[in-house]
């Protein structure tokens, strides 16, 4: 037989606090883990075992008293929208039901919504996480920035920074998926060009234990010295190549957008360097 409580689309129906008197008196409101299956989707990818072993510790004291939300996919089975940490909790203690709600949803892209809004409501999800479900709800069910923005109320500017993250090296997005480093520190290394100059700091931050504010400052000395690099001047390289012949020597010259410059002349030794000097004066 079926028991499970049936609730609406809205948010507050999703999140709405389990009365834990209910389960002590009847077991309307749960189903058998069994007939459950984990969402394959589902924007939470990292679990903390310490946190595991806790939460495993409270149900083993107190029950489940948050339910966990479910889809009907079948009669009788059902997959997780949210709440796969219970879940898993509940089956390494071998317990058979879990108290849960069924959510009507119409397609794949609703109950991707419901379990991105759930754990950034309730769990508050690894900002690359987040990111990774954000993207996933643009690039496969077709949403806007500003479509995504609404449903998780927050910012259209937040979500594309989120999504940002996506552009880190792989190091750097482990190292914030576990914590390593902050959002705030990730924020910091993307404002940097270039993945090489990125992943330099990121050790620096690692190493020296720096706060976000250093690493900001940090970031923005990198990217300052960056913008000073001046691209070689279109008619530079027949010059270099006439004083390279007068030389005979590697020579090159940077010309800056106000037609100053300098000129920069290779000497393996010094008396090669003396050889250079006479060449110019004419000695």
């Amino acid at each position: 037989m079926q028991m499970t409580k049936k609730l609406g689309k809205g948010l507050e129906a999703l999140i709405k606090t389990y009365d834990a008197n209910t389960q002590d008196h009847s077991l309307d409101g749960q189903i058998l883990i069994e007939n459950i299956t984990p969402n394959e989707t589902q924007p939470r990818q990292t679990f903390s075992e310490t946190k595991m072993q806790e939460l495993i510790e409270s149900i083993k004291a107190k029950g489940v008293l948050q339910p966990i939300t479910v889809r009907e996919i079948e009669n009788g089975k059902f997959i997780i929208i949210a709440g796969e940490r219970r879940y898993r909790a509940s089956k390494i203690l071998g317990l058979k039901w879990i108290p849960a709600y069924t959510v009507q949803v119409n397609s794949e892209s609703e109950m991707m919504e419901y379990a991105l809004i759930e754990n950034i409501q309730r769990v508050n999800l690894n900002a690359v996480e987040e990111a990774e479900g954000y993207a996933i709800l643009r690039g496969k069910y077709s949403f806007s920035q500003k479509d995504i923005a609404l449903k998780v109320s927050k910012s259209r500017s937040e979500i594309a920074n989120k999504m940002r993250l996506l552009k880190l090296p792989p190091i750097i997005k482990d190292s914030l998926r576990n914590n390593t480093i902050s959002y705030g520190h990730a924020r910091a290394l993307l404002s940097i060009k270039g993945s090489v100059k990125m992943i330099q700091l990121y050790y620096q931050i690692i190493k020296k234990n720096l706060s976000v504010r250093d690493a900001e400052k940090l970031a923005k000395g990198i990217t300052q010295n960056t913008n000073k690099i001046v691209k070689p001047h279109p008619n530079t390289e027949q010059l270099e190549i006439v004083l390279q012949k007068k030389l005979n020597t590697d020579v090159s010259i940077r010309i800056n957008k106000k037609q100053s410059g300098k000129v920069s002349i290779t000497f393996s030794s010094l008396k090669h360097l003396k050889n250079i000097i006479k060449k110019i004066t004419n000695e």
